[in-house]
């Protein structure tokens, strides 16, 4: 068993984390990736939650890093909940990947969130993965994505009994998500070059996941 260890990240340690979440990402869902751009700018994201910004390391050596921004539900009813949480960029080294430490950032992750009063967190994943974490598919919570659709990959943790009972509603991630791919690929150039490949197995996965929703139709009573 691996000895993992918790700490905040640090200025010092934004490029090695970066490097390693373009390793974790590059072609697994897309030929390349964007998901280090992505780390890169929300750092400076007002949603960005800088005492949720974790890293695990191994020896002191940086493995892994998670991270959340806050985002919102507005309920069927009207209401909104802004005590929610974004969870991703979520990476690990690949060549530390099956050592349980995706697991231990995200237990690590949920336990410091339940602490500071959050309510739940959400995010958009492989639902065989998460819900092996512990997540629950949103469906079960009645929550939809901002397009009022329920998604496979969307998933929520509540940090407290019955944090989600009345939530049923549309969530809403923050912006940042949604990239300019311009940037992206401008930024991608400063980090050494790597093959691009297209049509693997987790590519082919990621796009039936993405299809895996439905429209939300209220019952009327």
């Amino acid at each position: 068993m691996v000895n993992i260890g918790f700490r905040l990240e640090r200025p010092e340690d934004y490029r090695q984390t970066e490097e390693l979440t373009r390793e974790a990402f590059w072609n697994r869902y897309v030929p390349g990736c964007d998901e280090h751009y992505l780390l890169h700018i929300m750092r400076d994201s007002p949603q960005f939650v800088k005492n949720l910004d974790f890293i695990a390391t191994i020896d002191n050596k940086i493995v892994g890093v998670a991270v959340c921004l806050r985002s919102f539900i507005i309920t069927d009813s009207g209401q909104k909940y802004d005590d929610v949480l974004s969870m991703g960029p979520l990476a690990v080294l690949p060549s530390c990947q099956r050592l349980g430490i995706g697991k231990a950032l995200t237990l690590h992750t949920r336990c410091i969130a339940a602490q500071l009063g959050y309510r739940a967190i959400l995010l958009s994943g492989e639902p065989r993965y998460y819900q092996k974490l512990g997540f629950t598919p949103a469906e079960q919570f009645n929550i939809r994505t901002s397009e009022n659709k329920y998604s496979a990959a969307l998933h929520a943790y509540p940090l407290y009994p019955n944090a989600l009972i009345h939530a049923a509603g549309k969530y809403y991630e923050p912006l940042i998500y949604t990239l300019e791919a311009e940037q992206a690929q401008a930024f991608d150039k400063t980090f050494p070059p790597k093959e691009r490949i297209t049509g693997t197995l987790t590519q082919k996965r990621f796009k039936e996941v993405v299809a895996m929703q439905r429209d939300y139709i209220p019952t009327r009573n």
